[in-house]
């Protein structure tokens, strides 16, 4: 018995070093411009970009196989990050789907919850904790919004809200259109105004 222990362990040890030693010397490296790219997408897995995740896109990206401004979420921000770093041309986001929206997370009735786990099949940041007959709940912190769980939702138990304004995540408002060319033409102004005065003292 003992023997036969001993040849098991050998074996083993044997066999983990042969595993140990291919896992090196056949080790497949990533596509450091896909790692790259990955890195500056926002992570929400939301499928927008008809992609099943941020890490297929990147990879597509870098193979120079899709475009650089299917990411909504990430916005013109990321499209120039991306343009940058595959060196492909900058194209606008669709306007339809590009204007900023608040940022949603998803919440679960619980007093409608099935227990179906679908919802938990379906987040792609395993943002829901739950077990099988037995109710469900969301991680606020981890959910990202993409509502890929609510449709499917046998009893529609899934409502999105927006998140709740703090102080840890309150920004001040975009300035809309008209404001910013009304600040623009009057800063356009007061620098015409101080020129004028600078103009007038020099002259005798």
């Amino acid at each position: 018995m003992l023997v036969a222990i001993l040849i098991f362990v050998g074996l083993a040890l044997v066999f983990g070093l042969l595993l140990g030693y291919a896992a090196i010397r056949f080790k497949v490296e990533g596509n450091p411009v896909a790692e790259q790219i990955d890195k500056i997408l926002p992570q929400t897995q939301c499928g927008q970009c008809t992609f099943p995740g941020c890490k297929p896109y990147a990879e597509a990206l870098a193979k120079g196989e899709t475009e650089v401004n299917l990411c909504i979420p990430g916005g013109n921000d990321v499209m120039l990050l991306i343009s940058e770093i595959t060196g492909l041309e900058p194209k606008a986001l669709d306007e339809s789907v590009a204007e900023p929206k608040p940022k949603e997370t998803a919440f679960i009735d619980e007093n409608v919850c099935i227990g179906c786990v679908l919802c938990i099949k379906a987040c792609p940041v395993d943002a829901i904790i739950g077990a099988t007959k037995l109710m469900h709940t969301v991680i606020q912190s981890e959910c990202t919004g993409c509502d890929k769980c609510a449709p499917v939702c046998p009893v529609d138990c899934i409502d999105m809200r927006p998140e709740k304004v703090s102080l840890q995540n309150w920004q001040w408002p975009e300035p809309t259109p008209l404001a910013t060319q009304y600040l623009s033409s009057n800063n356009l102004l007061s620098d015409n105004v101080v020129n004028k005065n600078l103009t007038t003292e020099k002259q005798p």
